[in-house]
């Protein structure tokens, strides 16, 4: 199991996905599923900060969530929302539907079990987030936390935009991942923090075949490699 903990634009899902699949491993993505409940609340029309009515709607909402990390996906009540949770809408409405106690709740037991099934059954798992390391396995084996710079995430953020055919300028993204930062370090349940006996690993001098790279010497140094 490794946790795999950070702020947006770190290249945490990328990099995850990738050593989930040099591992033999499984992945979890646990911001698809608080995305995923902001696209419930959104189609009901919900406010994302009344967390009465946001709690109905997530305990009515039927998530399932892919680990394969070669193609993960979610499905929201029977239909395919993996491009849709990514949309601008859902990106400003998700931190407080994400800060309501008892969506963490429902979400933290759901995220449980499908890592307790991933280890059981092919022997690990990735799962990345925000709250990993600190409240969902506070006993993981390797947690890291991955950082850079503000100006270099919105960097990336915007070229993976693009490349999706989302419209954004570095402006707008940078304004955004500030936004997000403040949100999720401030908000009461499950802030967004480093846990102590996580390993930082700054991304902003680093592409993607490198941070890997360090991730799997990590890993290989706690001895967590699945072989045979």
């Amino acid at each position: 199991m490794v946790a795999l903990d950070g702020p947006s634009g770190t290249g945490k899902s990328t990099v995850a996905k990738r050593l989930a699949m040099a591992l033999d491993a499984r992945y979890l993505d646990t911001g698809s599923m608080y995305r995923a409940i902001t696209v419930a609340v959104l189609r009901a029309g919900v406010d994302p900060a009344d967390e009465v009515k946001v709690a109905e709607v997530a305990d009515n909402a039927v998530l399932v969530v892919g680990t394969d990390p070669v193609k993960p996906g979610i499905t929201l009540d029977g239909d395919d929302v993996s491009a849709e949770i990514r949309g601008p809408e859902v990106t400003l409405a998700v931190s407080p539907v994400s800060a309501a106690k008892h969506v963490r709740e429902l979400l933290v037991a759901q995220q449980r079990a499908i890592i307790a099934d991933a280890v059981g059954d092919v022997g690990g798992i990735v799962v990345e987030g925000r709250d990993i390391g600190t409240v969902v396995s506070p006993d993981a084996p390797l947690k890291v936390y991955l950082t850079a710079s503000a100006a270099a995430r919105a960097q990336r953020r915007t070229k993976q935009d693009n490349a999706a055919g989302r419209e954004s300028t570095v402006d707008a993204v940078l304004a955004d991942v500030q936004r997000r930062d403040n949100y999720d370090s401030s908000r009461a349940v499950s802030p967004l923090r480093a846990a102590s006996d996580a390993v930082e690993v700054d991304t902003t001098e680093l592409d993607l075949a490198g941070t890997v790279d360090a991730l799997l010497d990590l890993v290989e140094r706690r001895g967590l490699r699945v072989t045979g």
